[in-house]
């Protein structure tokens, strides 16, 4: 299937042409013309039957006698053809907010996830005809989609570089934006936006990838301050031999070294112990 556009005529002509239709019919039953009469009245309302009004961003799917014979887009008040069937189809742009759907990620860690889809209507025939209630179809294939994007990343990246459902959004809603117009297309939708509105871990294991990420940031501060401390004790041992201030052995370089890293490193204040030498 696939749309095409309805023949129709303007309503007030339409409307015009009845008036004249049905006025003329009465005048001639009056006038003893029974059968011109009748005929003149069945016409206006034969007319009559074809009037559409269409609201803004709205459409009519006409068909006469089962066969689809096109689609009226443009709103006003319109005439038709008579004796055919109209149904009306929603052109506006809407949302569908998926629930929260419960599904392993690639690493097989359960997670819980939950997208938006933007989508609107840009072939009524395909939408009417080609699927079965085609808000339920959207509804499916979006949640369809979602679970198999969902399958394919994990949902953070810990220890290697590589696209997450956390970390990489962006490119994430073009994946499942791309998906759904697949999809969907068979449906006559378009599909304007998709973006993720969820995403945790599942309860059973979010308090012990809470610790994983707790744990990993930790190791990667740790990393930082452990290569600052090490130019940092570089920086000052090459000074002070540079300026003479003080000769420093192997062994006395290695304390100081040690000494150094144990007081750029630590996680408490250095506490400084001052020899005073001996009372006695």
């Amino acid at each position: 299937m696939k749309e095409q556009k309805a023949w129709v005529l303007n309503g007030f002509i339409g409307v015009l042409l009845i008036v004249v239709l049905a006025v003329g019919g009465v005048l001639l039953l009056i006038n003893d013309n029974v059968v011109a009469g009748i005929v003149l009245l069945i016409a206006a309302a034969a007319l009559m039957s074809g009037i559409a009004v269409v609201q803004p961003n709205q459409g009519f799917i006409v068909t006469f006698f089962g066969s689809y014979i096109g689609t009226i887009r443009e709103s006003g008040l319109w005439l038709t053809v008579p004796f055919s069937m109209r149904k009306q189809v929603s052109l506006r742009v809407r949302n569908f907010n998926s629930a929260k759907l419960k599904v392993n990620d690639i690493e097989g860690n359960p997670i819980e996830i939950a997208a938006v889809v933007v989508f609107r209507v840009i072939d009524s025939a395909k939408a009417m005809f080609d699927v079965d209630k085609y808000e339920q179809f959207v509804e499916i294939q979006s949640e369809t989609a979602l679970r198999h994007v969902a399958n394919k990343y994990p949902y953070d990246v810990f220890d290697v570089e590589g696209y997450s459902l956390r970390g990489n959004s962006e490119e994430i809603a073009h994946e499942l934006s791309r998906e759904l117009q697949e999809r969907l297309s068979v449906a006559g939708v378009e599909v304007m936006e998709a973006r993720l509105t969820h995403l945790a871990y599942s309860t059973e294991i979010a308090s012990a990838m809470l610790q994983r990420q707790q744990a990993t940031a930790i190791i990667s501060a740790r990393s930082k301050i452990v290569e600052g401390a090490v130019g940092m004790v570089q920086l000052a041992i090459a000074q002070l031999q540079r300026e003479g201030v003080i000769e420093l052995d192997e062994e006395r370089k290695a304390a100081m070294i040690n000494n150094l890293l144990v007081a750029i490193v630590s996680d408490r204040s250095a506490n400084p112990i001052i020899n005073t030498g001996s009372l006695y």
